[in-house]
């Protein structure tokens, strides 16, 4: 009985990723029956069955997040009556954690859960599964400092693991750690090529290179997913990372011209498919935001109008939170394009709304983070309508959220520059200087920093 509850866990993937949908939630409800027909010795073993049964009976009546929440409930009872079971207690806290509020900036699910586990650390410090969903539970801007330790036992603990290797990237990019995300991720190309690990570990290590500057390390991952066999089981997080990789190359780099004529990556994948309007609203999102920037506003505006239908599908497919990022998405685009259009009032205002929209959101355990976060953007869009002492602030703010992000900084020195404050310019353009200071030669922002820290 229980080997079959343990393939039910395997259908109930990773909750960091859910609502689960399609054949996982088939296959996990045979495998609970099969559980409940096969022999159990105690209670306890019954009751660990029927909290999967709760998750996936009358999967097709019930929505995702009732049963995910039931899920929990069955496990917090579980705590209740079984005091002595730490697995309980461990399982529990990840789907706690796992069922938070995006919105809920008080963090409430995610600090209960650490509660319960930090407690099990020091009882079970070798235990993989506390250190892992720590380390989740931490995955946000004012939490991280919080999951360091974690991360670096998490990676001692279990080194055969390539999920074990990786996890601590989450970390270190919202520390902004680079050397230390991409030394962890390059550990888990040496131990698997399983398709759906390899590119979440590229879309983390592409993030760190483009912030360190490394733009021939970034650029080189398009051609070793290309070497890849064909991804035949492109999933949520698979799916993401195709689809974030060649964005972010184009747009943390400002390669406008070439972002608004961005194609579904690799060829052979068809983004329109239903299960993954998510990773196509990013090509869109990065088409539209180039033509937009690239002077082109009639282009983005079509790009705009497609992002629109697909933030529709999500919606229908209960694919809240996507929708909700698909919703920034537009808004930023149509900022972009209002002032492209000769309209820069109603830009500022529609971004400024953009960026205060992803502020009360937070970003999910597939993504690094986004493409580009709005404020920055917003920063840039100040920055370029001669406002650098509102620019300034905005890539200020970014940086309290996103330590070390490249873009940010520089922003931040060069209208600093801008308005004479030549202290706070030195500040940023030290640290532009050191995040790039193994930069592939001839990095340009590199080059401007230490001409102005000569000066």
């Amino acid at each position: 009985a229980m080997a079959y509850w343990g393939l039910s866990l395997v259908a109930m993937d990773n909750p960091f990723t859910w609502p689960l949908t399609g054949k996982a939630l088939v296959d996990g409800l045979a495998q609970v029956e099969k559980a409940k027909s096969a022999q159990t010795a105690t209670p306890r073993e019954r009751a660990y069955v029927a909290a999967a049964e709760a998750f996936f009976k009358d999967a097709g009546k019930i929505p995702a997040q009732t049963r995910q929440l039931q899920y929990e409930l069955s496990l917090e009872k579980m705590t209740r009556d079984y005091p002595q079971d730490a697995e309980a207690k461990i399982l529990h806290a990840m789907v706690q954690s796992a069922n938070f509020d995006p919105n809920d900036k008080a963090y409430t699910n995610q600090l209960k859960a650490t509660g319960v586990l930090e407690k099990l650390y020091v009882e079970l410090p070798d235990h993989p599964g506390v250190s892992h969903y720590l380390i989740h539970s931490y995955d946000f801007p004012p939490l991280a400092h919080r999951g360091l330790q974690a991360a670096y036992r998490y990676r001692d603990t279990a080194p055969s693991a390539p999920h074990a290797l990786h996890m601590p990237s989450h970390i270190f990019t919202r520390i902004g750690l680079w050397e230390d995300s991409v030394t962890a991720n390059e550990s888990v190309l040496k131990t698997t090529k399983a398709a759906r690990t390899v590119l979440h570990s590229f879309d983390y290590m592409v993030y760190a290179w483009l912030q360190l500057g490394k733009d021939a390390s970034a650029q080189k991952i398009l051609r070793d997913i290309h070497a890849m066999p064909k991804v035949d089981d492109i999933a949520l997080v698979s799916g993401y990372a195709l689809a974030a990789i060649p964005a972010r190359l184009l747009v943390e780099r400002g390669r406008w011209a070439e972002a608004a004529q961005l194609k579904a990556f690799p060829d052979e994948i068809d983004y329109s498919w239903p299960s993954l309007p998510h990773a196509n609203a990013i090509r869109i999102f990065a088409r539209g935001l180039g033509a937009a920037r690239s002077g082109s506003p009639r282009a983005a505006r079509g790009e705009l109008a497609q992002l629109v239908k697909l933030k529709s599908d999500m919606a229908e497919a209960k694919l809240h939170y996507w929708a909700d990022q698909a919703d920034i998405q537009m808004k930023v685009v149509e900022a972009w394009t209002l002032k492209a259009e000769g309209n820069p009032v109603a830009a500022v205002a529609m971004l400024r709304e953009a960026a205060g929209h992803e502020d009360r959101t937070e970003k999910v355990a597939v993504t690094p983070g986004p493409i580009k976060p709005a404020r920055e953007l917003f920063g840039e869009m100040l920055a370029e309508l001669g406002q650098h002492a509102e620019a300034v602030a905005e890539f200020e703010a970014v940086l309290k959220k996103e330590p070390n992000r490249l873009a940010a900084v520089w922003g931040a020195a060069r209208s600093a520059e801008q308005l004479g404050d030549r202290s706070r310019a030195r500040g940023h353009f030290t640290a532009v200087a050191k995040l790039l200071s193994a930069a592939d030669a001839g990095h340009p922002e590199l080059k401007m920093a230490s001409d102005f820290l000569a000066r």
